[in-house]
């Protein structure tokens, strides 16, 4: 059975993206098989545990759940995305700070749902990130270090914090 592909094109990470795609490809094959972003973690792939979150025009979602066809025109950023050349991103920093990192199989997706959090969140209390990573499962911190985290980047007591 042959499978039926489409061009997309969309902004990933900052850069313009155009390629071929099957029309029942999921977000994050597409990223992890096509374009080489393996810091997207596969877990689940059922949505339920938000290894795979990334944001999509500002938006974060599961991209397990996602179909790539419905990346054209969007704008995508992974973990990759959030590096600059200066370094980490403030979540990120804040997250390697505090002892938030364990294993890091979730940790991508954990810290592009609480980047979003922050941003989208003045003044976010912990139990308000509490209750916003609810859908961010993991085995290993028991949540205490990543909530300190978000604290700190919240408060401003991060290294280098620009939320």
């Amino acid at each position: 059975m042959m499978s039926v592909e489409t061009e997309i094109r969309f902004k990933l990470n900052g850069r313009e993206v155009s390629l071929k795609v099957p029309v029942a490809m999921k977000t994050l094959a597409m990223l992890r098989d096509k374009l080489g972003m393996t810091g997207t973690k596969y877990a689940c792939g059922e949505g339920e545990c938000g290894a795979c979150t990334v944001e999509v025009d500002g938006r974060t979602v599961n991209s397990c759940l996602m179909y790539a066809v419905d990346c054209d025109g969007r704008e995508l950023v992974t973990i990759e995305g959030l590096r600059t050349p200066e370094g980490l991103h403030p979540v990120q920093q804040a997250f390697v700070d505090h002892g938030a990192v364990q294993c890091g199989f979730c940790m991508p997706g954990m810290i592009m749902q609480a980047k979003n959090l922050i941003e989208n969140n003045p003044g976010l209390t912990r139990e308000e990130a509490q209750r916003g990573l609810e859908g961010n499962l993991c085995r290993c911190t028991g949540y205490t270090k990543v909530l300190d985290a978000v604290e700190a980047v919240v408060s401003g007591k991060s290294c280098g914090s620009r939320p």
